[in-house]
């Protein structure tokens, strides 16, 4: 955290953000990882710095590892209040589509940026928009799924929209699965997904 606080306080973020357009692939890792350490601190400075169209680009990079941390750095992003509006507005179609692809790690990253940005109204219609619903419930299903957790508690907030929770009054089974879970944090949040979608006005 030091170091993140002195990358911040030397002003560094803009340059770091800039050579992502232009290092290699093994540079532009480290760099991601320096990003997502200071984002956890700080987030206005990256976001001043036009780092969110930059780091959309990179979520359909060729390179596995620069897709997952790059969904990762978004995730960072989504956790600040002036973040997630951004994440909201531009990112999420895109990250809907890394729900599906063919590395896990990227499924987590992807979920995870989803889920905080579903937290705002905007992002749950987005997200809807954009088809989460099916891919989220998919990675739910998946025992093995690393993004269950995060796919569980984005399906939740898209359950709060009178569209989303239609949709998912149909598969509540795949939710009753998760009771079973032998992670405690799944369990419960499978119990909050359920309430939420069998809830009546």
């Amino acid at each position: 955290p030091l170091g993140a606080v002195g990358v911040l306080h030397a002003g560094l973020i803009p340059s770091l953000v800039f050579k992502l357009k232009t290092e290699s692939d093994g540079i532009q890792q480290l760099i991601l990882d320096t990003l997502s350490n200071c984002l956890r601190v700080e987030a206005s400075e990256a976001l001043k710095a036009g780092a969110i169209p930059i780091l959309k680009e990179k979520l359909t990079h060729s390179s596995v590892a620069i897709r997952s941390k790059a969904a990762w750095v978004l995730l960072e992003i989504g956790t600040h209040p002036e973040g997630k509006n951004m994440v909201c507005e531009e990112v999420t179609p895109v990250l809907v589509s890394l729900l599906e692809d063919t590395d896990p790690e990227v499924q987590v990253s992807a979920a995870g940026a989803l889920m905080f940005a579903a937290v705002k109204p905007q992002g749950r219609f987005s997200a809807l928009g954009a088809g989460a619903i099916p891919p989220l419930l998919k990675l739910v299903a998946e025992e093995t799924s690393k993004a269950r957790l995060s796919a569980i508690k984005a399906l939740t907030m898209l359950a709060e929209l009178p569209e989303g929770r239609k949709t998912l009054l149909n598969h509540t089974d795949t939710f009753q699965q998760c009771l079973n879970d032998p992670h405690e944090a799944v369990k419960r949040a499978a119990e909050t997904a359920i309430s939420v979608i069998r809830w009546k006005p």
